[in-house]
């Protein structure tokens, strides 16, 4: 619906979709979205100027969102230190052990505009199928003596786009070099290795992505080049990435 309505409202027009639980949930590649009660699940329509930073670099949105979950959380007194974090190219993640969340971003250009759906979805009050919020809370509750409330999905929603508008805001006027020192702040990935071409491959040591948000890598010997990820995940227990 959310699809349909979006070329039939103003661009000015703020629209966000919010489902207390879905049952057909998608993922990257056609993936099923497991969406107990207890996720934020949120679809939202924004545009993006083709000539603008952003615009030429579309692919970035989705780590724009994945920072934005993240900060929607870790930016609010007190809660700095609850260990959630961004996994490239798009899930959200306890440390680097447990997915607790995801990013689907699809794009249509018409004429100079970009409009694009943002779907997203992080487990905040359901402890399964993974982990969610609001344990990270309680487990850091009882490790460090604090008193932290629980936190709500509509609160973690309306957070996590305002967070987001901000970021947007920001790549416009800065373009990538303004949100990276952010998005390394909270990434898993620093200092990983990987392996290349195949999983007997070359080892490579992550250093960052570059201005389109393919990740880089360097391999000895060979500099730094932009990967992607072979498959629809980049999966960090089989350390398989092929060069783009």
């Amino acid at each position: 619906i959310i699809g349909r309505l979006m070329f039939e409202l103003p661009e000015e027009m703020g629209l966000i979709a919010i489902a207390v639980r879905q049952t057909q949930g998608k993922g990257r590649g056609g993936n099923a979205w497991l969406s107990p009660i207890g996720c934020a699940l949120s679809t939202l329509h924004i545009t993006i100027p083709l000539h603008s930073n952003l615009g030429r670099r579309i692919p970035f949105i989705q780590h724009l969102v994945s920072l934005a979950v993240v900060e929607s959380v870790r930016s609010i007194p007190g809660y700095e230190d609850i260990d959630l974090r961004v996994k490239w190219p798009n899930d959200i993640y306890y440390s680097d052990l447990m997915k607790l969340g995801g990013v689907l971003v699809n794009s249509t250009l018409i004429e100079t505009t970009f409009h694009i759906l943002i779907g997203f979805g992080f487990n905040v009050s359901n402890s399964n199928p993974t982990i969610c919020i609001n344990d990270l809370i309680t487990k850091f509750n009882k490790q460090e003596g604090t008193i932290l409330k629980p936190l709500t999905a509509d609160c973690l929603i309306a957070r996590t786009v305002t967070v987001l508008e901000r970021l947007i805001d920001i790549f416009q006027e800065k373009g990538p070099n303004g949100v990276l020192p952010r998005y390394y702040k909270y990434w898993v990935h620093s200092g990983k290795q990987v392996r290349l071409y195949s999983e007997e491959g070359p080892i490579a040591w992550i250093v960052g992505i570059d201005d389109y948000g393919f990740l880089q890598v360097h391999e000895e010997g060979k500099g730094v080049e932009s990967v992607h990820p072979d498959g629809n995940s980049f999966d960090m227990l089989r350390n398989l990435i092929v060069p783009k």
